[in-house]
């Protein structure tokens, strides 16, 4: 069946890999974009056309509009494909694609300016009736508001950029002397990662998870919930290890609320294509949104696995107009599954390790899986994300997924770089993450434990 002609990926390394898989099992062709340091990476080998976009430096290729739209209007691609970061959730560019009349496999402009809004999401399911962590009603213009909105809410209080995630510009602040600098920090990490300055408050809410819901909505306004993604273990407010389902839900009920809540908040945001909604769970089990995610997640692979559905394939039908494949009563949980990042960084402190892998072995066998662009002789760059792998398990349950990742790391054999593999062996092995009883403050308790011994 083929849907489109050709598609151009505007990503690189294991995403853009994972793209052009799909698309080839679909009968689609496909074009690769690289940068001149990119020229030998694994996505320009396998997709059918390649063009160069630009240096090295992400802004004069990878975030560079213009070459993209020319690179697909020279190759006469129908549609484009933006992976995850570097413009996947820029609406100037899903905007640009409309106009040059190329299909940008996503959601609607308008659903990633406000969700990329976070102030401006939370007023929406504030009025909507999803619920959210109080907090400020929009953006704080300056410390004098900053304070007395966080006198009302109590500390410790948040504070958030509105235009961003991953923790820039997030700041922790457990006292009244501390905020007026750290409000000012803030807004300049924001201003600097985002390239807006706008902050909000949230009441701080200790002992917390870290739960997902991924959405699929089709244009007719029909929308589904492919259940949850568990993503507690972070480090500075980056996701290191994702599984399916949550250790957390243990109650059909609370998983079936979690799932409606995520798509009424896709309803309150008229949402189109694939998105991921995220939720905290408190220690009483409260839910609170904090954002939508308005691309494919890096940790979509562990949904793939208990669904049994290929969330690509399902993206780029839904983009070329086709209804919804599936009905809620048809997706249905089997098994467990976990991610681990891979990553080109020290283990014990996290700072990249770019550099020449000398040797390299992959895991294999039942239940396992790696999405990866890196082979061996590959110069992994610095001018990108460390991200260099994704290992995925699939168990008959979450022990068995434990195992068969603690096996799957032993074998994963990376020479040349030093990689967080070591780290997440540790991790596999800790009481607490095999007993189900951690947060997101994880790896800041266990510290020690954690790092390579």
């Amino acid at each position: 069946m083929k849907i489109f002609k050709k598609v151009l990926i505007a990503n690189r390394g294991e995403i853009a890999v994972r793209i052009i898989r799909a698309c080839r099992e679909m009968g689609i062709k496909t074009v690769a974009v690289y940068s001149d340091i990119d020229r030998e990476s694994l996505h320009v080998r396998l997709a059918d056309e390649s063009v160069c976009i630009g240096p090295a430096q992400a802004s004069q290729s990878y975030l560079n509009i213009p070459a993209i739209l020319s690179a697909a209007e020279i190759t006469d691609a129908d549609a484009i494909h933006p992976g995850y970061g570097f413009l996947a959730e820029n609406y100037h560019f899903a905007e640009a694609c409309q106009t040059s009349g190329i299909i940008f496999i996503g959601p609607s402009p308008e659903n990633i300016r406000l969700g990329g809004d976070k102030a401006k999401a939370r007023q929406t399911m504030k009025r909507k009736g999803v619920p959210i962590v109080s907090g400020s009603d929009g953006p704080i213009p300056d410390e004098e508001t900053a304070m007395k909105v966080a006198k009302k809410i109590g500390f410790p209080i948040v504070l958030k950029a509105s235009a961003g995630g991953g923790g820039h510009g997030m700041k922790i602040i457990k006292e009244e002397k501390a905020l007026e600098q750290a409000f000012f920090i803030a807004q300049r990490e924001a201003l600097t990662a985002f390239g807006n300055s706008e902050v909000y408050i949230e009441e701080y809410i200790p002992e917390l998870r870290h739960i997902e819901v991924q959405i699929m909505a089709d244009n007719k306004g029909n929308i589904i919930h492919l259940h949850e993604r568990d993503c507690t273990i972070q480090r500075r407010h980056q996701k290191l290890i994702e599984e399916s389902p949550s250790p957390f839900i243990t109650t059909e009920k609370f998983r079936k609320r979690i799932g409606e809540l995520g798509v009424k908040a896709a309803k309150a945001l008229k949402y189109r294509n694939l998105g991921t909604i995220e939720f905290i769970v408190d220690n009483k089990g409260n839910i609170y949104f904090i954002e939508v995610n308005t691309r494919v997640q890096v940790e979509h692979p562990v949904t793939e696995a208990v669904t049994g559905i290929d969330i690509i394939k399902e993206q780029i039908k839904l983009a070329a107009g086709l209804p919804l494949g599936y009905k809620q009563n048809q997706i249905k949980l089997s098994g467990h599954s976990i991610e681990c990042r891979i990553n080109a960084e020290d283990p014990e402190r996290f700072i990249p390790s770019p550099g020449k892998i000398t040797f390299l072995s992959l895991p294999g066998g039942p239940g396992v899986r790696v999405d990866t662009a890196i082979y061996q002789g590959y110069v992994i760059p610095s001018q990108y994300d460390s991200l260099i792998a994704k290992l995925i398990v699939y168990g008959k349950d979450r022990n068995e997924a434990i195992a068969r990742m603690k096996r799957a790391l032993d074998e994963f054999i990376i020479e040349g770089v030093k990689t967080t593999i070591p780290f997440h062996k540790k991790v596999m092995s800790h009481p607490d993450f095999i007993s189900g009883n951690f947060n997101t403050g994880f790896i800041e308790k266990n510290n020690n434990n954690t790092k390579e011994g």
